[in-house]
């Protein structure tokens, strides 16, 4: 409920522009699953009750529309306030009906005995109280119908808006992604309304031209985390305390924008926070570290009820690592669920009440399907079982990862880096028992490799991927061979999310052991026109008075700071730990 009342104030607008559309589906490519979008100035904020208004401006009303946004952002969460807001009477009364189609469902219904459908039929299969006679006086007026596409990154086809045959009659037999398609085009039901739901890895397949507004769903607005946390904790004051926390650390703050991965912080958090101050362990900083904590926190509540953990979580993990490495987001009871030897276990009633805590279910047609809590927690799942099984693979994994160009393993990298630390061993050992630290050694000798060679190429891109697993490690010594002493790096005209500049003053904060800093010293960091904004300055302030930080010069200049983000800055630079003696 948290969720649906807050998440919707986080939309925003781009009517009829593909060329935003297309930049800001570059900002959130794989390398950057948790970043916000920094460019909030080119975008109109709108309410989900204005979705299909139409624009200020324009002369057509918005019948075909896109709604994409990162995993965990929450377009489902959307798409059921949509349905229960239309069902109570209180918004979208223009519809009659509204129809709702998971990609998820859709991708049961392509098999060989039935490769083609009618539009009546696909509807009469999921509302099996519309009789033939009934739908058809519905269909006829198309003007109050709403056709809703939950999850395209989830649908196994291609929606191909280059072809040419498309269906115009709602009683023609056509595959069912030509039935989407023409329902797009217009030239299926031309005047109903359609919406779809997308990951942004999947826009690329849709045709902009065709839609009449893209709006890209952010999550939670700053003003809004306090409120969250404070109704998360049920206590106004461990609440505030645990979000001052985040505040402190730009790398668990960038993510606190997503709600999925909010209520994973909150989770653990309140486990930390509620527990008396003297008997507290150390709070997570790093990704990994909170995905540690958060499982750890599973595995120990249900430890009496499922005592073969390891071996279940090597299945699962298992399972997952072909998700990624396929591009598989969703499981079914009847083939993944199968082929890792997970039924067995969802058919005890304690192994499945722990699988609940990892794995959300949700029957459809004729199976039940299984995805991740959010895509990085698979992700993390699946770069623990390579330490849980020693027949892991490790050398064949490192050799694929290598020849991998598409990004798919990035976040997977970024997890097998974070475990390799031994302290990450030491949390999971009481529950799990030991790991293989034979695998650790192999990954991080991997990462040093790559990092060295990444730190001193031409993508950029590349070098703060890498920084992104050096932060994970949070081993000084293996970042600052990484790095070496005469690095330079420059980032120039290129877009530097919270998250970026978190890492990044991350990792530059373990160089300030190096016996010759005068690299870093003398040459000035230059950082100008990079798309800085005031939510980026927290993280910069952060790394000038982390007290490790050899940084004497910055350069901001071109930047869109505001004087929000300069009084941040201001706060660091006042601290007696700060080196900067030149800003820019």
């Amino acid at each position: 409920s948290h969720k649906s009342s807050l998440l919707l104030s986080g939309l925003h607008d781009t009517h009829k522009n593909g060329e935003s559309t297309r930049n800001l589906d570059h900002q959130a490519s794989p390398g950057h699953p948790h970043t916000r979008a920094e460019t909030e100035e080119k975008y109109m904020r709108i309410w989900a009750e204005q979705l299909f208004r139409r624009s200020a401006g324009s002369e057509i009303d918005s019948n075909i529309v896109v709604v994409s946004g990162m995993a965990g952002i929450g377009k489902t969460t959307m798409v059921q306030k949509i349905m229960f807001d239309w069902a109570r009477g209180i918004q979208y009364q223009r519809f009659a009906f509204v129809f709702l189609f998971k990609f998820r469902e859709l991708n049961l219904l392509d098999t060989e005995t039935e490769p083609q459908m009618s539009l009546t039929r696909l509807v009469v299969r999921h509302y099996k109280y519309l009789n033939d006679p009934r739908l058809k006086e519905i269909l006829q007026k198309p003007e109050s119908l709403l056709f809703i596409f939950d999850g395209l990154d989830e649908y196994k086809h291609k929606l191909d808006f280059t072809q040419w045959q498309l269906c115009s009659d709602p009683d023609d037999d056509f595959p069912i992604h030509i039935l989407v398609t023409s329902l797009v085009r217009r030239t299926l039901l031309k005047g109903c309304t359609v919406l779809i739901t997308s990951r942004p890895s999947a826009l690329e397949t849709l045709d902009m031209k065709s839609f009449d507004r893209f709006v890209w769903l952010k999550g939670f607005f700053p003003e809004q985390l306090l409120m969250y946390f404070k109704k998360f904790f049920g206590d106004t004051d461990q609440g505030s305390e645990a979000f001052h926390y985040v505040e402190k650390n730009p790398i668990l703050y960038a993510m606190c924008f997503n709600p999925s991965y909010c209520w994973i912080i909150c989770s653990v958090l309140k486990s930390q926070f509620m527990t008396p101050e003297e008997e507290r362990g150390a709070a997570p900083r790093t990704i990994t570290e909170l995905l540690v904590m958060f499982l750890r926190n599973i595995l120990t509540n249900h430890k009496r009820e499922a005592k073969d953990q390891r071996e279940i979580l090597v299945k699962l993990g298992k399972m997952a690592y072909y998700g990624v490495a396929n591009k598989i987001l969703v499981f079914y009871d009847k083939s993944e669920m199968s082929t890792f030897g997970l039924q067995p276990v969802l058919s005890s009633l304690f192994l499945s009440e722990f699988l609940k805590e990892i794995l959300q279910t949700e029957s459809t047609l004729e199976h039940t399907t299984y995805t991740f809590y959010n895509h990085t927690l698979q992700e993390f799942m699946a770069a623990l079982s390579f330490y849980l099984d020693p027949s892991g693979g490790i050398e064949e994994l490192l050799e694929k990862l290598d020849s991998c160009n598409d990004g798919r393993f990035q976040i997977l990298t970024r997890f097998l880096a974070g475990l390799a630390r031994p302290s990450m061993f030491k949390a999971l050992r009481e529950v799990l028992g030991e790991f293989e630290r034979k695998t650790a050694k192999q990954i991080l000798e991997w990462v040093k490799k790559k990092a060295e060679g990444a730190l001193r190429g031409e993508d950029k891109s590349e070098a703060l991927r890498v920084c992104q697993w050096l932060c994970e490690t949070q081993n000084k010594r293996l970042i600052r061979d990484a790095i070496g002493k005469d690095l330079k790096m420059e980032f120039n005209d290129m877009i530097l999310s919270l998250l970026d500049c978190a890492v990044l003053g991350s990792v530059i904060s373990c160089c300030g052991e190096l016996e010759d800093c005068s690299q870093w010293r003398d040459k000035p960091q230059p950082l100008d026109s990079c798309g800085v904004t005031s939510r980026c300055c927290s993280a910069l302030s952060s790394a000038l008075f982390c007290g490790l930080s050899p940084l004497t010069e910055l350069y901001l200049y071109n930047n869109k700071l505001g004087d929000s983000g300069v009084a941040k800055l201001c706060e660091g630079l006042r601290h007696g730990n700060c080196t900067l003696e030149m800003l820019r």
